[in-house]
């Protein structure tokens, strides 16, 4: 008996090893953990991308950011201020309850109602005047003016179960505050796992701040099902300790693996690295208002207000070399602020050629033939190798005569000092969320005007009437070919007078053991259920 009993033992313990074994369990290394699960809470692409897992939006985007069917699956304009939307038939959320028109007003609704968000969702739902539902299935939106962007700007809202709030009576959104509604789950709700009901790839397990989150597969996902019974995600926000995790075995796969150390994964026969070009542009911004900036020096009139000066400024820049010697090849050289292939990019504007020759000539022409002085602010912990480019750009500018300072900080103080408009001229980046122009011209560049949402990351005081009202004409037009030929128009507008100087579209590096694969985002997401065994 005792023989037979060791026998039968031994027996189910390796049926039970090979079943751990035969497991598909996925562990994955973040470069940055994200503040929180409420997919509301927190516009920022580690959370946005951590929401894709367990939730869906209306409208999907794709690994190029160009619009798919998701829980809708149709929508189309009846008129100028009318979007319908065709719901999915079948969905269920991961608790087993069905997906209707009501969860989607719902979640529209929660969006200006949650505390406390460090940059929210609101702006994605500004220009929705009105909602209604004919139907379990059909979702009718109404916009105030022409509004075309209404399918992108919903691909950015996550869909949650109306069931996790309470109701007074029926839902009725409404613009100044939806009625109905008696309480909207907190953002603790979605971190202990309480309201991570939904409809996405994979179900909420555990969320332990600082160590892991973890996700099973859900079973009954509508779309295609994920490689992956378990997923990990492991915050490792230290380059070295990420790399060292990978090739130690204790992740399959990291996020960012740092340029400098991409020659030595890549000759490892058991990594794979995989990479494309972003959505994220790295600029140069400089102040062009009327008043000399207290970071000029030597001038009695602000220099930057020339465009002769900002075009000497962006010629002086060798953006090839920058690329191959500090970016390692992680970087394209850029002369526009969105990447190609996304919409409204501009295939006739060149880069800049690297010609201090000219560069100076144009600051003479200007009447800064001996140059002057600036202080170029940065941040030193928020781009890929942003200090170093920063320093790069310094010495360049100095060699035509324009003598240049570096003020580098970390993010949060130099985010907080651009606020400020503390820096004559800065380096920084711009994701476009939106995957399409109109997200860093509309941002970036427009003339400030807080009614029209315009230039909220306008801190440079750049003004262009010309490109406004270009980019104005392309955001009320509905037809697709003609806004992207408004967007490039607008776009031609801005670079000839070099409004703002783009040095490089940054290329995002995923590394991951050789049995998977992934392909490259360019909105820089990492997501598990594209993550598949290598074939």
């Amino acid at each position: 008996m005792r023989t037979a009993l060791i026998g039968t033992t031994a027996l189910m313990m390796g049926l039970l090893a090979a079943s751990a074994a035969n497991a598909a369990d996925l562990k994955i290394g973040l470069s940055a953990e994200p503040s929180a699960l409420d997919p509301h809470y927190h516009n920022l692409v580690p959370n946005n991308a951590m929401a894709k897992h367990a939730f869906n939006t209306l409208v999907e985007q794709d690994e190029n950011q160009r619009l798919e069917p998701g829980l809708a699956t149709s929508w189309k304009a009846l008129d100028d201020t009318t979007w319908e939307f065709k719901l999915r038939k079948g969905v269920k959320f991961s608790d087993g309850s069905p997906f209707t028109a009501k969860d989607v007003v719902f979640s529209i609704c929660r969006v200006p109602n949650v505390p406390n968000s460090p940059s929210a969702f609101t702006i994605y739902m500004k220009s929705i005047e009105s909602m209604e539902t004919p139907d379990d299935m059909t979702v009718v939106v109404k916009t105030a003016t022409p509004y075309p962007l209404l399918p992108t700007d919903l691909s950015t809202i996550q869909v949650i179960a109306a069931e996790t709030g309470t109701f007074s009576g029926p839902l009725v959104f409404k613009k100044s505050g939806c009625e109905g509604v008696t309480a909207y789950p907190s953002t603790e709700d979605f971190n202990s796992g309480k309201a991570m009901i939904g409809t996405g790839p994979f179900k909420f397990k555990e969320f332990v701040k600082g160590d892991r989150i973890v996700m099973t597969k859900n079973a009954d996902y509508w779309g295609d099902k994920a490689a992956w019974d378990t997923v990990t995600f492991k915050p490792i926000p230290s380059d070295g300790p990420r790399v060292a995790a990978l090739l130690a075995g204790d992740v399959d796969f990291i996020e960012n693996p740092p340029s400098q150390d991409l020659p030595r994964l890549k000759s490892d026969k058991n990594v794979r690295i995989v990479d494309g070009l972003s959505n994220r542009v790295i600029y140069v911004a400089l102040n062009s208002g009327p008043a000399v900036h207290p970071g000029l020096k030597g001038v009695d009139k602000n220099p930057l207000a020339d465009p002769k000066v900002r075009k000497a400024l962006s010629l002086a820049i060798d953006r090839k070399t920058i690329d191959a010697r500090i970016m390692n090849g992680q970087a394209e050289p850029a002369g526009q602020l969105i990447s190609p292939g996304l919409f409204g990019h501009n295939n006739d504007i060149k880069v800049d050629p690297y010609d201090p020759k000219k560069a100076k000539a144009l600051l003479a022409e200007a009447g800064f033939p001996n140059g002057f002085e600036i202080t170029l602010g940065s941040p030193n912990d928020r781009y890929m190798n942003d200090e170093k480019v920063t320093q790069a750009i310094a010495q360049y500018w100095t060699r035509i005569g324009v003598k240049t300072n570096v003020d580098a900080v970390t993010k949060s103080v130099f985010f907080s000092r651009r606020g400020k408009k503390e820096f004559a001229a800065y380096l920084a980046g711009w994701g476009a969320g939106t995957g399409e122009a109109s997200s860093p011209l509309k941002s970036l560049v427009a003339c400030r005007d807080k009614d029209k949402g315009f230039g909220t990351t306008n801190y440079a005081e750049y003004c262009n009437k010309q490109m406004d009202a270009t980019l104005t004409e392309a955001l009320a037009t509905i037809d697709d070919a003609k806004r992207e030929k408004l967007l490039q128009k607008a776009m031609a507008e801005v670079m000839a007078d070099t409004g703002m100087v783009p040095v490089h579209f940054e290329k995002t590096p995923w590394a991951m053991k050789k049995s998977i694969t992934y392909k490259a985002r360019v909105d820089q997401q990492t997501m598990a259920q594209d993550i598949r065994p290598a074939k």
